[in-house]
């Protein structure tokens, strides 16, 4: 893990460096409209980033009402920094900070190197905790 970080709950960074991330990734349905994203940000219960030096280099964003559910939307950490730990410790906050809250969800990608990373870090598939989970996307 890159022990040069500097992780922070504070959200006066500027917007554009967080942008910056989803574009890196490709997440398109969130840059195609970067107002609603950046009031969905605002709106969020939970934000979280990694910094090197003045960069921002690794987000999380939770909603939920914070003492029953929390659902973490996004994680995310730009290319040049994957596979340095920084996901990990992201979650790894995130789920300290809500130690005390009972369901903490997360919708992701079926992909072997995602669910591994998320098994890794202590989360299960719904199926393996006997529940179901529903969604309806509005494209």
């Amino acid at each position: 893990m890159n022990t040069d970080l500097q992780y922070s709950t504070r959200r006066d960074f500027d917007f554009n460096s967080v942008y910056a991330l989803y574009v890196n990734a490709g997440w398109t349905s969130y840059t195609s409209r970067p107002d609603v994203l950046r009031e969905a940000i605002r709106e969020s219960r939970f934000v979280l980033t990694a910094w090197s030096g003045e960069r921002i280099v690794g987000f999380l964003r939770a909603v939920g009402d914070g003492l029953t559910i929390i659902y973490i939307q996004d994680i995310l950490v730009i290319d040049e920094y994957r596979r340095q730990g920084i996901g990990s410790e992201l979650l790894r906050r995130t789920l300290h900070h809500y130690q005390n809250v009972r369901q903490i969800l997360l919708l992701t990608d079926n992909q072997p190197e995602t669910i591994s990373f998320y098994k890794s870090v202590g989360l299960q598939q719904a199926h393996e905790l006997n529940v179901v989970s529903f969604i309806r996307l509005n494209i």
